[in-house]
């Protein structure tokens, strides 16, 4: 299982050209059931934001839409372990909070990769984090 970070979902809805041929790909891939895919419920508020603010009622939606659980699509509760886990992550690394959620949730789900754009972010014993960047280069 893939873990996908929030800025992911911010690249799938909106329209980052550099990214949209090899995220067509990896949708392919979970529309097909090839893929399963989790993520945190700290998503859905991180991407809710922008179009909140800007009053984007079709964002929104759009973000509400693909944020739905499914059989390849898991969207994981932040739980009391999972925040346990977050706090240690916090303590041994310079990651912020919602990052050593997502870390966090990434591990306790036995996640074995984490797609991220986010170029701070690095990997550790459990999960391989894999940069957008690098998918778009090969």
């Amino acid at each position: 299982m893939a873990y996908f970070d929030t800025n992911i979902f911010i690249h799938v809805l909106e329209g980052f050209p550099e990214s949209e041929r090899v995220l067509r790909k990896v949708l392919a891939a979970i529309d097909a059931g090839e893929l399963a895919v989790a993520t945190s419920e700290l998503t859905v508020a991180e991407v809710l934001v922008k179009p909140k603010r800007e009053r984007n009622h079709a964002l929104e939606a759009a973000y509400l839409r693909i944020l739905q659980p499914s059989p390849t699509m898991r969207i994981i509760p932040i739980t009391m372990d999972i925040l346990l886990r977050a706090a240690e992550i916090r303590a041994s690394t310079v990651l912020k909070l919602p990052d050593a959620i997502h870390r966090a949730t990434a591990q306790a789900e036995g996640c074995e990769s984490f797609l991220t754009s986010d170029r701070s972010f690095h990997g550790d014993k459990g999960v391989r984090v894999t940069l957008l960047d690098q998918l778009i280069l090969e």
